[in-house]
């Protein structure tokens, strides 16, 4: 049974087919309850563990003007690695439910993050595609985005280009050959970037969108309010990532539904790699990248 016959559990056929001709959903009020409550008190641990941190590094990404009176994370890295609650929802939450209509019933665990886009300027994230950070055999691999507070225009939403998953895959390197984690100027300017739909919506809204599809945000310029957005990462289990995802966890390449496929997807349309990323280096995140942080590392990929 492939993901054209599978039973629908989540969403409507209607919502399976705009995902794919849009190539996202957004999906109002989807997780609420205990599932939504401890994920929010699981965050509250982390943000309040992160007053100690005084510089990025694998498990905490945090602004320049980060301290223990006033914390200003950017990420928490893997999630699934530091709570039991996010790994419960990563494995058996409605969002995996979800994941299944989507791709079929075989699926694999890429990896997570949970981005805070802080109060009072977070970083903007400009306009990129994820794919061309973690190369997979085939396409079929989408993140799943869960809003642990309310998301208003204020907020920096995710701001998505529907349909552009049918589109190229842009470069993601500058002229020089260098990575930069971003779509360049030249290539942006082709893309009618005032189509772009902002996925706003209370808390325990969803949103899906498809690996190829051109997306970004701005800052956060709400004065008091993050915006803390949990995203997890799945394929088909026949879509094979093609190098080692730059933020290692014990769950990556995890089935997470159905089984190990006896073949692997090869789809004709390639995407370029990124540059290997020497694991004893800084960690950089795409953010520290977009925004020209630690200048030193160019040539190394950004952890998506």
């Amino acid at each position: 049974m492939d993901a054209a016959d599978s039973p629908l559990k989540t969403i409507t056929a209607a919502d399976k087919a705009r995902y794919a001709e849009e190539g996202y959903l957004s999906l109002p009020s989807f997780i609420v309850g205990d599932w939504l409550d401890r994920l929010i008190e699981a965050t509250a641990r982390i943000v309040e563990e992160s007053r100690a941190e005084t510089q990025s590094g694998p498990k905490f990404d945090i602004e320049p003007d980060h301290t223990a009176e006033n914390p200003r994370l950017r990420r928490l890295v893997s999630p699934q690695d530091h709570d039991p609650a996010y790994y419960d929802f990563m494995t058996g939450g409605p969002i995996v439910d979800l994941a299944e209509d989507l791709l079929g019933p075989n699926l694999k665990f890429h990896h997570g993050k949970l981005n805070f886009k802080w109060a009072d300027g977070g970083a903007e994230v400009k306009w990129h595609q994820d794919i061309p950070f973690w190369p997979h055999t085939g396409y079929e691999v989408l993140t799943i985005g869960l809003a642990l507070d309310d998301i208003d225009d204020a907020m920096g939403p995710m701001g998505v280009l529907p349909g552009s998953h049918k589109g190229p895959i842009y470069d993601h390197f500058n002229e020089a050959g260098d990575w930069r984690g971003y779509i360049g100027e030249e290539d942006a300017a082709g893309i009618d970037l005032d189509a772009a739909d902002y996925l706003k919506g209370p808390k325990g809204t969803v949103t899906v969108h498809h690996c190829r599809m051109v997306h970004g945000s701005k800052p956060n310029t709400h004065p008091t309010k993050a915006r803390p957005f949990l995203l997890f990462a799945y394929s088909a289990a026949d879509c094979l990532p093609l190098m080692p995802y730059n933020s290692p966890s014990k769950h990556s390449g995890k089935i997470v539904r159905g089984r190990h496929p006896a073949y692997p997807k090869f789809d004709p349309d390639v995407c370029k790699l990124p540059p290997l990323r020497d694991q004893s280096g800084p960690y950089r995140s795409i953010f520290a990248s977009q925004q020209g942080e630690d200048s030193e590392g160019k040539a190394a990929p950004t952890m998506m």
